[in-house]
């Protein structure tokens, strides 16, 4: 798949489950708090959401996340991932992410999230049911936890983890790349 067959089957996903779950555009809008028009082009794939819209449309929707990696490619074997094998979801404002985890079905998922320099997970706080960590690869990693209003700025080798539901944000506001390894339950 190329870039802009994954923007479309995240479009598929996020509108298909919406309507299996008998929710409007105008009410999923509503408990996302972005507007009916932005929806409605995330859902044509026509504009990208933030990794904070994810979380929430997934939060909204009553699935994990990780739900929206689920188109799974073909693997010689289940149990190993190659590089030409991985969902990747392209988001706004700079992030990539690629599901480097052979299924979603175990007790937990792992990513590479690609940070470009600036890049954002969304002006709003992070609010995900699943336990998470991570591990800097390569650049740097701010972070904003809970209510502290100071950040904390990860660099290669630092790693993360985050009780289920905690409020956070995170970007790279360094001039170089950021790569991180992300492991979800």
């Amino acid at each position: 798949m190329d870039k802009q067959d994954e923007i479309e089957g995240l479009a598929i996903l996020i509108r298909d489950l919406r309507k299996h779950k008998n929710v409007t555009l105008g009410d999923l809008a509503a408990r996302i708090d972005r507007s009916v028009g932005f929806l409605s082009q995330v859902e044509r794939g026509l504009s990208r959401p933030t990794v904070a819209d994810l979380t929430a449309i997934s939060e909204a929707l009553g699935v994990p996340t990780t739900y929206f990696y689920s188109l799974e490619k073909p693997r010689e074997l289940p149990w190993v991932t190659r590089p030409g094998d991985r969902r990747t979801l392209y988001y706004a404002s700079g992030i990539t992410d690629v599901l480097v985890s052979p299924n979603m079905s175990a007790g937990f998922s792992m990513l590479e999230s690609l940070l470009d320099p600036g890049a954002t997970s969304g002006e709003g706080h992070l609010d995900d049911s699943s336990e998470q960590g991570g591990f800097v690869l390569e650049g740097e990693l701010t972070v904003w936890y809970g209510d502290d209003t100071k950040p904390v700025t990860l660099h290669a080798n630092d790693s993360f983890q985050l009780p289920p539901h905690a409020q956070f944000r995170y970007a790279n506001l360094s001039d170089k790349p950021t790569r991180v390894l992300w492991v979800f339950t």
